[in-house]
């Protein structure tokens, strides 16, 4: 024990207390804000492969999709900018959430910016499952897309300074997973309403509501992070929040160092401009980057068309959900994989071995549907064996690029850019969304097989991102995330070492991050 009550386990400091019954509690809680998020991905799939719901919203397309068995090719059948703007204007309308929830995150908490999306999610529920005209579909939708970006604001941030540090990236990754077990509900619930004979697409659409209700819920009852509260003033809550989340109750060593983050913090009235400064730029560089890769993976154009996609390989539509479901099964379990990894072997073994997977997987479905895809038809077994590779696919994206592009950019920022840092982030995402989720079923038109290899090659430029660029954080306290930039053979040209400042402990502040970065190699961190 050294001076403070700071745990030094083999020179790398970590903070005393337990992984707490609570804190699991509340991380679970506010991860469900994922649920929304994963339903509203996997429901639109569903919903626009339905008969009924083309016939009233999208008849023209309809129509082609009759006409395709004779007169069109598989790849084109779907191919409209109206049906695909009913699934893009949720992304666009995140994206401008996006900034308003920066603002309510730093000023007003975690908590209260949950409790906005939770209610934007019931409002869109509403309207999209009353749908009587299309405007009423798309302003549902504004209205999913609102709480969508205040949720993804929020709760990657709150997960991340609610986790004990060594354990912070799986609580984080519970974010990830109840965004495939949404995906998964979607499809199970998809399943079974495409077999009713009238309003199934209503019910699809209604059932959204349990997720929306569940997040609101957490919104009024969880407690806002204690870095949120010390940001905003409440030094005494927040000390009693620490307490009950790490189960001891001297805390002052960790309750300091997050005091020291806010004074600075305070001391920054521009976030936004302050986070494009030099220093800062491994932060923003790494976020924006891993958004970009994480939507040119191609996997929202899979999770997204999932059913769609299916069809279109040939299956009937019974057929096409049923192995819709499959799929956002594998997605949960591969995501459960990355929760029991992460902060064992770290996040960049996690990311390269994906890569290599994914390319295989994408190569070889591309040769399949080369081959196999004749018209509207294509053989079974060949139909089954591209389903099993698109599994292999999303397996190695679901513990990889899926709930490390939300956990990285969480973690990376310090306190006084950390709302402007994932406004940033979440809003690169949705951009990049937007567009695969508004030109993905136009380009399957056009590129046919082709668009897997297209997919295939950014995945190379991801791996080569990633083994360059992309250090190793696990382990690292997130207030002290400083020490991957410094060290970094790229990055330490634009992050200054720190000053030897006197610690609150009284051991020199660089001394105690070079002790870090040391047993972090010997314990293979690669930085």
């Amino acid at each position: 024990m050294a001076g403070g009550g700071v745990v030094m386990a083999g020179d790398i400091k970590h903070y005393p207390g337990r992984t707490t019954f609570f804190v699991i509690m509340v991380c679970i809680v506010a991860a469900s804000g994922g649920l929304m998020f994963g339903y509203d991905v996997g429901i639109s799939g569903g919903v626009t492969s339905m008969d009924e719901f083309l016939a009233k919203f999208f008849p023209a397309v309809l129509e082609k999709k009759r006409a395709a068995a004779a007169t069109e090719s598989a790849y084109c059948k779907y191919d409209d900018q109206k049906l695909q703007a009913f699934t893009s204007s949720l992304y666009i309308a995140a994206l401008v959430s996006t900034f308003f929830s920066s603002y309510t995150t730093m000023h007003y908490g975690r908590k209260a910016t949950m409790l906005i999306a939770g209610i934007a999610f019931c409002l869109g529920v509403i309207f999209t499952a009353a749908a009587a005209e299309i405007i009423m579909l798309i302003i549902g939708r504004v209205l999913l897309g609102w709480g969508v970006g205040f949720a993804n604001q929020a709760v990657p941030l709150y997960l991340s300074e609610m986790a004990p540090s060594k354990w912070r990236g799986a609580l984080n990754i519970l974010f990830q997973l109840a965004v495939t077990i949404g995906i998964l509900f979607a499809n199970l619930v998809n399943y079974g309403t495409e077999k009713m004979a009238r309003n199934g697409w209503r019910v699809s659409l209604a059932i959204a509501g349990l997720p929306a209700i569940f997040i609101t819920l957490g919104g009024i009852l969880l407690p806002d992070t204690p870095n949120s509260l010390v940001q905003r003033g409440k030094h005494e809550r927040a000390r009693q929040v620490l307490r009950k989340i790490r189960g001891i109750e001297n805390v002052e060593e960790e309750f300091d160092d997050i005091l020291i983050a806010s004074n600075e913090a305070a001391a920054v009235k521009h976030p936004f401009r302050n986070i494009l400064k030099r220093r800062n730029r491994p932060q923003l560089v790494i976020s924006m980057i891993l958004q970009f890769f994480q939507q040119f993976t191609g996997i929202n154009a899979i999770m997204f068309y999932a059913p769609v996609l299916f069809q279109t390989l040939g299956f009937a539509s019974s057929a096409s959900l049923y192995s819709a479901v499959i799929v956002g099964a594998v997605n949960v379990l591969a995501t459960c994989v990355a929760i029991t990894l992460v902060d064992r072997i770290g996040r960049r073994w996690l990311l390269l071995e994906a890569c290599i997977q994914m390319f295989v997987a994408q190569t070889a479905i591309a040769i399949i549907l080369a081959l196999g895809l004749d018209g509207n038809y294509m053989p079974t077994y060949l139909g089954w064996i591209a389903v099993a590779l698109i599994c292999v696919y999303v397996s190695s994206f679901a513990w990889s690029w899926g709930p490390l592009g939300w956990l990285i950019p969480s973690e990376i920022f310090p306190l006084e850019t950390r709302s402007a840092g994932q406004a940033i982030t979440v809003s690169t995402n949705m951009v990049f969304t937007f567009l695969i989720a508004q030109v993905f079923l136009s380009m399957l038109c056009t590129f046919k097989w082709g668009i897997f290899l297209f997919f295939a090659a950014w995945v190379v430029v991801m791996f080569l991102f990633t083994y360059f660029f992309i250090p190793e954080t696990k382990g690292i306290p997130i207030e002290e995330m400083d020490l991957v930039w410094t060290r970094h053979w790229f990055w330490k040209n634009y992050v200054p070492h720190p000053d030897t400042l006197a610690h609150p402990n009284g051991i020199p502040m660089e001394a105690m991050k070079t002790s870090k970065l040391e047993d972090g190699a010997a314990n293979g961190h690669k930085l």
